[in-house]
Parts: structure tokens; C-alpha cells; sequence
């Protein structure tokens, strides 16, 4: 499946400053039966929004979510990425995930970065101070831009950024792979 590719995301960054925010909180379980073409985004952190600012005006367009450690822990739901992904976001920034988020963030498009924790600590006061503030993440460059200028680098295996980089998923990324897939196919041929 072809997804929206990922290079310089740039935009006002949603805060998080809570830690263990969990799948459930990204999106409560009630929601989990829905079909994929249901519009995840709009049950985004639904039954805690009074301590999130999503609806707030200066956050509409926000590409960037910047949550405290372990975001995204818990149950291994899919649809807390899909949810993440359906509202705008392309990009989670956090001192830590929780490993099935994480790794469902990348097959699905969004990019998890992890930064230290003094870098996000510092990162959330900012955003919370000046709400609307932009942040600035270069996949290709491996970077994150913070509202104060500062620029921190952060790790990704280059099968990940590739897929991230072309809007691929899995199966995407092996059709790519085909012609070299079927010319080893031919070389492998009985002869009749």
C-alpha cells in the first residue's frame, strides 16, 4: 500500500506531557471494531481530550505529537496508530514506546523518534509555553529541529526510512523488488 511519504515534516507540535500514555487512551477500545476506512482521527484521544489539547485551534494542522516516556504502551492495537495517522500526524516524538507501537508506527506510516528524555522534558515546556509552536523533523537528514532551534539526531534502520521516505509499506517495498524477483525466476526455469 502506497502511504504519503515522509521527508521535512514541519508544524505546530501537539503536547503529550503525560508518561504511559497507553493505546487505550489514543483510542478507547469501543472504537476497535470498526472498519479500517473508518475515520480513526476523529475518535483521537476521545475520552481524555479534556487533558489534551487537540481541539484547540492553535493545533489544527499539527503533523508533530511530542509525548513523555513510554507513549503508546500497552495493548498491541493497530488502531491507536491508525488513529495518530487519520487525524494528520506523521511524526511521534518521545523519550520512549512502547515496542508494538513503535513498530506499528513505522508499518503504518508514522514516524516514531526517539530523542532523550531531557530533549523532549525540554521540548514539552516549550510547546506548552507557546502553544502552536512548530517543530521541524527531517527524515532523510535524520533530525528534529526544537522550537528553541536546537537540533538533535535520532536513530532509524535504513529499511525503515526507506519505507517511511517512499510511502511504502512491506508489501509495497517487495513489489519493487519484482524485476529482480522475476529475473531470478526466469534464470531458475525448468527447461521443458
Amino acid at each position: 500500500m502506497k502511504r504519503e511519504p515522509i521527508g521535512i515534516v514541519e508544524s505546530p507540535a501537539l503536547p503529550v506531557p503525560r508518561p504511559n500514555v497507553d493505546t487505550d487512551q489514543i483510542l478507547p477500545a469501543r472504537y476497535l471494531q470498526k472498519p479500517r476506512g473508518a475515520p480513526f482521527g476523529d475518535f483521537l484521544f476521545r475520552d481524555v481530550r479534556d487533558a489534551i489539547p487537540l481541539d484547540d485551534p492553535v493545533y489544527r494542522g499539527a503533523r508533530i505529537v511530542v509525548g513523555s516516556a513510554n507513549f503508546g504502551c500497552g495493548s498491541s492495537r493497530e488502531h491507536a496508530v491508525w488513529a495518530l495517522y487519520d487525524h494528520g500526524f506523521r511524526v511521534a516524538i518521545a523519550p520512549s514506546f512502547g515496542d508494538i507501537f513503535r513498530s506499528n508506527a513505522i508499518k503504518n506510516g508514522l514516524l516514531p523518534v526517539l530523542l532523550p528524555e531531557a530533549a523532549v522534558a525540554s521540548m514539552l515546556q516549550r510547546l506548552e509555553a507557546g502553544p502552536g509552536t512548530r517543530v521541524r523533523v527531517d527524515l532523510a537528514r535524520q533530525r528534529v529541529t526544537a522550537p528553541d532551534g536546537t537540533e538533535h539526531a535520532f536513530e532509524i534502520d535504513a529499511f525503515s526510512k526507506r519505507c517511511l521516505l517512499e510511502g511504502l509499506d512491506e508489501l509495497a517495498y517487495t513489489l519493487t523488488l519484482l524485476p529482480d524477483i522475476e529475473r531470478f525466476e526466469r534464470t531458475k526455469a525448468t527447461p521443458a
